[in-house]
């Protein structure tokens, strides 16, 4: 069970980074569409679709399959899975704060620039490699 469990852990991680870096790329072109245009409303759409459909139930199936691994494998106990955890955890703020600005946007509220919605797209990625680092090279 343990084999199909890390499985369906790699493919709800994959799924939820490719929501993770397209969203805020989303973002950048909302931002450049015009208030109440067909475009702006298309990319509400995209935003909220991308986020409850893939999104939100990858992070969820991430984060109990990863639990379960953990616990079947006996890694509590390893200073790398608390690396892990940590940018886990730190990944997940960035979700959160992912869905507080699309409800931003879904409001006609654009607080943040492009070039805001460009530098933030980078912090998904450079949290996968430190959590994929933590998990092949488990350097503690």
């Amino acid at each position: 069970m343990y084999e199909w469990i890390k499985a369906l852990h790699v493919i709800a991680v994959i799924s939820w980074m490719a929501g993770m870096l397209y969203l805020p790329r989303l973002f950048v072109y909302h931002c450049e569409a015009e208030i109440g245009s067909k475009q702006s409303e298309t990319f509400k759409v995209m935003e909220r679709r991308l986020l409850k459909a893939i999104i939100n139930p990858a992070m969820i199936i991430t984060w109990l399959a990863g639990l379960y691994l953990a616990w079947s494998g006996h890694w509590f106990a390893s200073g790398w899975l608390h690396v892990k955890l940590a940018l886990v955890l730190a990944l997940s703020a960035v979700h959160g704060f992912f869905s507080r600005w699309l409800k931003d946007f879904a409001a006609d509220r654009r607080p943040r620039s492009q070039k805001f919605y460009r530098i933030i797209n980078e912090v998904p990625t450079a949290l996968m490699i430190f959590i994929v680092i933590m998990v092949i090279v488990k350097p503690f």
